[in-house]
């Protein structure tokens, strides 16, 4: 018997791969269309974005649009509550609502011989919700239950006192978007109503429409659909800014949870957006070889050799205008303060530059794995829409993506250099007891400590 030899196939480098590029016109009222052809997705994704600022928020009443955004699926003009949940089961229609630091974002999945009831129940929340009493009440109960919830987690107490460390207290970025007890206990139907009519409106939205659109006339659909939504009141929203740091230099703030047996570290600085000048290509690249995977410089340390945590990411985090780059974790209780050493010293030596091994291993699988982050018509819509809200142009990824294959030691330590100065914002959640002697010994600035 005999065998043949198939020769082994040459394996060839990837194509370059581009993220697709929409059919984009307007509708009469408005809103700018973005239909993207994803064929075999046959759950069309939907992301209607709105901007809107917090800052024009009434001061006394911060978290009135998240709470407004939570309210828009809870009956309308036309149906109750229990009515419209029913009418969204029968189509297989799933919509859910959140605000931004830059909008307010809608987002509808359906099955695409639904869609143009689902644009049809879309309109209604967006011009006609009804606001009812009871479901009002009910909202803000359990917002004010989920600040306490939070503040029982080690991770969302150490975000929330990151956010009013890092940046001046006079920033809406500095307090919770949905709100505090203080001002969600003063808040009322009349509250929701009025942010509802000045802030919501079809001027200025972007509807991003994705998946298996074959056959289907999208500007048609939308038309009849979303055509009737109008808001005379409108008020544009306040453009996006970078947010204010607080400054003051580096420093360390304290979270006191006696007995705890883990710690939960948070180190930052203020960072850039997708926007900046420099561009965007170096910060995917470098939240990967810092701390993006049980490989990176983070974990390798504190992980793989020392044993101090399950993991710890690292991470370049855009807003709408501004961001930061923040490196986050739990670390086993009595290993803090080491752990914290080595964690700041890992982040301040990335400052002398990237061996070529890291910088390919980091290049490669962000551009290499970007087809398949991108393969669903739901990641191909969150893109689109994020894109819409942060003014940024729509061949955005593939100029990026082909951005970072050119990236060498030279660029991303300047990008890094530029954002990582030493300065950095550090939260610590534990037992403050048996932890203030040895951060103060690290000498990281001076450590404050406030009760969880």
């Amino acid at each position: 018997m005999s065998t043949t030899t198939v020769p082994r196939p040459e394996v060839a480098a990837p194509e370059p791969w581009a993220f697709p590029l929409p059919q984009e016109s307007v509708t009469d009222n408005g809103i700018r269309l973005l239909t993207y052809a994803v064929p075999g997705q046959y759950v069309v994704s939907l992301r209607l974005v709105v901007p809107l600022s917090l800052t024009d928020e009434p001061a006394d009443r911060e978290g009135v649009a998240a709470m407004t955004a939570r309210l828009l699926d809870e009956g309308t003009a036309e149906h109750s509550s229990e009515e419209f949940a029913e009418l969204m089961e029968r189509t297989g229609m799933v919509l859910g609502a959140a605000v931004t630091d830059g909008a307010l974002s809608v987002d509808v999945d359906v099955p695409q011989r639904f869609l143009p009831q689902a644009l049809d129940l879309l309109r209604q929340t967006l011009a006609e919700p009804a606001f009812p009493q009871d479901e009002v009440r009910r909202i803000l109960r359990s917002r004010l239950a989920e600040i306490e919830q939070e503040r029982a987690s080690a991770p969302h107490r150490a975000a929330r006192e990151l956010t009013a460390t890092l940046w001046a207290p006079t920033e809406r970025a500095s307090r919770p978007a949905a709100g505090t007890p203080a001002t969600i206990s003063a808040m009322g139907r009349d509250d929701v109503v009025e942010f509802h009519r000045r802030h919501i409106g079809p001027r200025g939205a972007t509807l991003v429409v994705a998946g298996d659109l074959d056959g289907v006339d999208v500007a048609d659909v939308v038309a009849t659909g979303l055509g009737g939504w109008t808001n005379p009141d409108h008020v544009p929203a306040t453009p996006a800014r970078p947010p204010v740091p607080a400054g003051g230099g580096a420093r360390v703030v304290l979270v006191d949870r006696p007995g705890s047996v883990q710690s939960e570290l948070s180190v930052a600085v203020p960072g850039p957006d997708r926007s900046v000048a420099t561009g965007w290509a170096p910060y995917p690249v470098l939240s990967f070889m810092v701390g993006g995977s049980p490989s990176a410089r983070v974990d390798a340390v504190l992980r793989e050799d020392k044993g101090y945590t399950y993991g710890i990411r690292a991470a370049f985090r855009p807003r709408a205008r501004g961001g930061s780059f923040v490196t986050a974790g739990s670390v086993r209780a009595d290993a803090t303060v080491d752990a914290l050493r080595l964690l700041v010293e890992i982040l301040g030596t990335a400052r002398e530059g990237f061996s070529q091994a890291e910088i390919r291993s980091g290049v490669d699988y962000v551009v290499q794995t970007a087809p398949g982050r991108y393969a669903t018509a739901d990641a191909v819509a969150d893109e689109a829409s994020a894109l819409a809200i942060e003014g940024l142009p729509l061949d955005f990824q593939t100029t990026t993506l082909a951005a970072m294959r050119e990236l060498d030691d030279a660029a991303l330590t300047t990008a890094y250099t530029d954002v990582v100065t030493g300065e950095w914002v550090v939260v610590v959640v534990g037992d403050a007891a048996s932890l203030r002697e040895g951060i103060e010994g690290l000498g990281l600035g001076p450590v404050t400590v406030v009760p969880a």
